[in-house]
């Protein structure tokens, strides 16, 4: 098995959803900042702009537009980027530069922006997902059978490492892997109890000081 596959198996981008194309508008949270994208697979862009995305960005005021069509997709991105030239903004820090996800970032525009993404959602009969925490949960629900073997999987691994590998020598993506996919759950409001192994529960519990 892959490094890749042991890592993000549970997070892979599924091959099922490939031709269907979404426009995002995801506000910060904490901070009057707002990015605005296309991609066919927004959880792979969200996780993209960094692992603790759900963290970064305010899902309860997310939006997610499905347009069926690329071209749909990129014209409607075309006319939010264009509408607010002098609202421009710097991303920030956090935000993965390898991702490129440094540009296309607004200061000041959230009433306006999630009225006109209505409006055109509207007029060209596109399917709207609001808030976006709903999209998510029922997206991650899709997979929630694979959770439970690829977390036992991960944790299998971080325990061969505490009993064999110095705590200095250890290598903590695994857990990290773990955390970040197991919180992003639990952001969108899923039931983990019902969903993972107890031994994964327990680790998950001491883990986050719960």
């Amino acid at each position: 098995m892959s490094e890749r596959e042991t890592l993000g198996d549970w997070g892979l981008p599924d091959p099922a959803r490939r031709g269907r194309t979404f426009v995002y508008v995801l506000p910060s949270l904490g901070e009057d900042l707002t990015k605005v994208g296309f991609t066919q697979d927004p959880v792979q862009r969200f996780r993209s702009f960094h692992p603790r995305f759900f963290a970064l960005f305010d899902l309860q005021k997310g939006l997610l537009v499905e347009t069926g069509r690329l071209r749909d997709a990129r014209r409607l991105e075309r006319l939010l980027i264009e509408r607010w030239p002098e609202h421009r903004a710097a991303a920030p820090l956090l935000i993965a530069e390898a991702a490129g996800g440094h540009t296309e970032w607004f200061r000041g525009i959230g009433e306006e922006v999630d009225a006109l993404v209505r409006r055109m959602v509207d007029r060209y009969d596109y399917v709207l997902h609001a808030p976006l925490s709903g999209w998510l949960h029922a997206r991650f629900s899709e997979r929630a059978d694979q959770l439970y073997e690829w977390s036992q999987r991960l944790l299998e691994m971080i325990e061969w490492q505490d009993a064999n590998v110095s705590a200095q020598a250890r290598d903590t993506r695994y857990a990290r892997a773990l955390i970040d996919n197991l919180d992003a759950c639990r952001a969108v409001g899923m039931a983990l109890d019902e969903l993972l192994p107890a031994k994964v529960l327990a680790w998950y519990a001491s883990a986050c000081g719960m």
